[in-house]
């Protein structure tokens, strides 16, 4: 008999968090609002332009002190 050794993740509190989601079809990228550094990011995998949606994301704290947008 297998025992894994990976323990499963506790079940993390979860959030609907501000994103901001790639326009190109063809790309999935995605990054919290709260990460992202421009008033009107740019992906980071395509150079698309991104627009601002939700998901329901565990939750995470942005504790940059440098967190300003241009």
């Amino acid at each position: 008999m297998y025992y894994s050794r990976k323990r499963p993740l506790m079940d993390l509190p979860e959030e609907m968090t501000a994103i901001w989601s790639c326009t190109n079809v063809k790309c999935n990228g995605w990054m919290r609002d709260n990460f992202v550094f421009l008033i009107q990011p740019i992906c980071g995998q395509c150079n698309s332009l991104m627009e601002k949606s939700e998901k329901m994301l565990p939750i995470l704290a942005n504790t940059s002190p440098n967190q300003t947008k241009n």
